[in-house]
């Protein structure tokens, strides 16, 4: 009997289970090098004494335009917010677009300048990239690819080896409001008028963080896999338990009874401008005024603390006073949802 060939997967690009695993057995394996090995949402190094941040992300999200954003500025500002997530400031974009034979020019155009719109609310430039076209059906209109660079703040130490028993873990806002609008305009279903996309810069409020808040350990923004996903990965890395309270959870009422209604778990839904903060207690009030002050944070809380049991996993702590283990995300909820 002839082995199946091993393929493929949508669910290889969840951020989950599956896409750890190629990560790690594929491409960590052939480029190691300890930079890479840190696995943040971006490498961290220095040049002639600076302090830098460098990441890059590839966008193929369906449909181009949904509630609240498209393509090119989720393009601009998953790029941005992976930056700010390693405590650096952004400077500098690339844009490399892969273009199918027959898109309109004039959507183009317009994600073009929404792309020129989020980089000036950022507070970046795009300096450089590249355009390719490719036959028709080879890919499915337009695919975009952003990579940037930035500076590291001086007082900034963001590192899964400062998370600590006794932290508490802050989410800037209501969760999974990014992936059900992409699902609902790619499905074609009628959702509330608050149901739109997070998508937006963070880099203004995690710059004001680490400015007035120095101690805070860890940044993360949760994306793909969601809050669960991006909790598993840092309880794993810095080796401590993480415990969520579920009345603490913030999630939209409308939000919640899709999820309800399609079965899908608002913990693993996809975040496009979103911030998970692992700090000391005693700085928490602080973090939170802060984030009060901006709009993309208005309504943060604090969701859960580090505990030192159970090493490396997380619990949810119901309201009926149980506990539930969530794992990593093993398949593919929403694919194509960034």
């Amino acid at each position: 009997m002839h082995n199946q060939e091993e393929l493929i997967l949508l669910g290889h690009g969840s951020g989950g289970r599956l896409s750890h695993d190629l990560i790690k057995n594929i491409m960590v394996s052939a480029f190691a090098n300890p930079l890479l090995a840190e696995l943040h949402d971006g490498a961290r190094f220095s040049i002639g004494g600076t302090k830098l941040a460098f990441t890059t992300d590839s966008y193929v999200v369906k449909p181009r335009f949904f509630p609240g954003g498209d393509i090119g500025k989720l393009a601009v500002c998953g790029t941005v917010n992976d930056l700010a997530m390693c405590g650096a400031r952004p400077f500098y974009l690339s844009a490399g677009f892969i273009l199918e034979e027959g898109l309109p020019i004039a959507e183009l155009k317009k994600i073009v300048e929404s792309m020129r719109a989020a980089a000036q609310d950022a507070g970046v430039a795009i300096v450089t990239g590249d355009t390719k076209v490719v036959e028709r059906g080879a890919v499915d209109g337009i695919y975009i690819n952003t990579a940037g660079i930035g500076a590291i703040l001086p007082q900034a130490d963001i590192t899964a080896s400062r998370v600590k028993p006794g932290q508490v873990v802050i989410v800037s806002g209501y969760l999974g409001d990014h992936a059900i609008a992409v699902m609902s305009e790619r499905h074609g279903l009628t959702l509330p008028a608050q149901i739109i996309s997070d998508c937006a810069p963070l880099n203004g409020l995690i710059q004001e963080l680490l400015t007035e808040v120095p101690a805070i350990s860890m940044l993360r923004d949760p994306t793909r896999g969601g809050l669960a996903t991006t909790l598993n990965e840092i309880a794993a890395d810095a080796g401590v338990g993480i415990v969520l309270e579920e009345s603490s959870l913030p999630v939209r009422p409308e939000v919640a009874a899709v999820c309800e209604l399609l079965g899908f778990e608002p913990l693993y839904l996809a975040n496009e401008g979103k911030v998970v903060v692992f700090v000391e207690r005693e700085y928490s009030e602080k973090v939170l005024k802060i984030m009060y002050r901006h709009q993309v944070s208005s309504t943060a809380r604090i969701i859960g603390t580090v505990s030192d049991k159970a090493a490396g996993m997380v619990a949810l702590k119901t309201t009926v006073g149980g506990l539930r283990l969530l794992d990593m995300l093993s398949g593919e909820q929403l694919p194509r949802i960034c």
